[in-house]
């Protein structure tokens, strides 16, 4: 008669002789694993899984080693059955174990990422508690890419980090506990209150000619120039603004990538936003950044068996394009404004009429003028960064980014509050183009 290992270790197994089984546990697996990690299907819809872990009543065991001791952990989220008599002799054979009486029993906290079987106390200093990191000796993950190549998040999905951009306001400090959140939660209120909201509007570049290998002839295409002066008309109107309702956006910079198909791109884009008799704050023109070159940005799921040269390019792009990353998205400064001053600000800056003189000339012409708690940014770049930025904005898998799909030209819409939370408004926005020039690189149209 079998029945759940837990239930049944609540009634009769002490927790150090628990502990101690898994020990005795583990062991067994791990020479059982030996024959099992062969056994892999190449063929399998489900890329690589091992096909006979599942069928061991092992499988729920998570075995930590290192040098020095030997940590065990029950994953909560993997039950599994014991034959009572196999539990039975498990405990009495881990009894005689003084190594696994004294083991201390720590159950893992939902709310952190699962802990690296690599990472041991003097790790912690030197090792990032996400990201990318590891060493080959970690293996393979699933069998498809090195797991020192998978990104590991702030915490367990899909929790949210605060403090994502490392920007997360400390705490008010006081001698009152109490006092201490309220000055806290009255902070928060005025960040929320005043703050700027950061909006960032990454742009694909415009079908290009893709039978060269150099970067200087692998230029746009007529259909691509094509592309991208629509978005620069489109992308003038939102900065100048139609009428009050539909007033004018805050555009402080244009940025581009030092690829030669998207700086061509961009500087389409700005000379069709006609902003030669703009009355109002220029738009920077950035210098091209390299770090917002074309790469792979990591490894993406589904696929298959990743092959020695996409793991060297992996290593090769990933740090590049995750600085590009973190260079770019964050909230804006924590604004100091007090906060009376800021209802009268804000109706300042709604509408703004000219001088009496000039109202005389013009009529008494109103000028938009855009609201100061919202500023833009333009990034032209490329589909594999803007895929990958999409997920690690939103704190999604990076791992995924190749199940999304940007058009040429097309636009990716991002808000940052003053809070640090996220939003995508738009992804792979072509609305401002007709039907005729929907492409995806040398892809025409959507029956592809």
């Amino acid at each position: 008669m079998s029945s759940s290992f837990g239930s049944y270790a609540q009634r009769s197994i002490k927790p150090t002789a628990a502990i101690a089984a898994g020990a005795l546990s583990a062991a067994i697996f791990s020479s059982s694993s030996k024959q099992t990690q062969n056994e892999i299907d190449d063929n399998s819809s489900q890329q690589h899984y091992v096909k006979t872990v599942a069928s061991s009543p092992l499988t729920g065991l998570n075995v930590l080693r290192n040098s020095s001791s030997s940590i065990y952990s029950w994953h909560t989220h993997s039950p599994f059955s014991l034959n009572r008599n196999n539990a039975t002799t498990l405990c009495e054979a881990a009894s005689s174990n003084p190594a696994a009486k004294t083991a201390p029993y720590k159950p893992s906290d939902p709310a952190e990422p699962i802990a690296d079987a690599s990472n041991t106390n003097e790790d912690k200093t030197t090792k990032p508690k996400w990201g990318m990191w590891g060493e080959e000796e970690d293996g393979l993950f699933h069998g498809l890419f090195p797991r020192r190549q998978l990104w590991r998040p702030h915490l367990e999905y899909p929790l949210w980090h605060a403090d994502w951009d490392g920007r997360q306001p400390i705490p008010v400090m006081s001698v009152d506990k109490d006092e201490s959140a309220r000055l806290t939660a009255q902070r928060d209120r005025q960040i929320r209150k005043d703050g700027v909201t950061k909006h960032i509007i990454l742009i694909r570049h415009g079908q290009y000619d893709e039978t060269h290998k150099e970067d200087e002839k692998r230029l746009l295409t007529p259909l691509g120039r094509e592309q991208a002066a629509m978005t620069g008309k489109r992308l003038g109107q939102m900065i100048r603004g139609v009428n009050e309702e539909f007033g004018p956006c805050k555009v402080k910079v244009v940025r581009v990538s030092n690829l030669s198909r998207a700086k061509e791109t961009a500087d389409i884009i700005y000379d069709n936003m006609d902003l030669g008799n703009f009355d109002g704050e220029m738009v920077e023109r950035a210098d091209p950044d390299p770090l917002l070159n074309e790469g792979r940005p990591c490894h993406h799921i589904p696929g298959g068996k990743a092959r020695p040269s996409v793991v060297e390019r992996t290593d090769e792009h990933h740090p590049r394009i995750e600085e590009a990353f973190n260079k770019y998205f964050h909230r804006a400064p924590v604004p100091e404004m007090p906060p009376s001053a800021t209802e009268s600000k804000e109706k300042e800056t709604i509408i703004a009429t000219t001088s009496t003189e000039e109202s005389n000339e013009s009529d008494n012409k109103q000028k938009l003028v855009a609201d100061p708690k919202h500023e833009f940014e333009v990034i032209v770049c490329h589909a594999n960064v803007i895929r990958y930025f999409f997920c690690r904005a939103l704190q999604l898998p990076p791992e995924a980014w190749l199940r999304l799909c940007t058009f040429n030209c097309s636009l990716t819409y991002f808000t940052i509050r003053p809070t640090g939370t996220v939003s995508c408004r738009m992804l792979g926005d072509i609305g401002h183009l007709p039907h005729e020039m929907c492409t995806f690189s040398m892809h025409t149209g959507f029956n592809w």
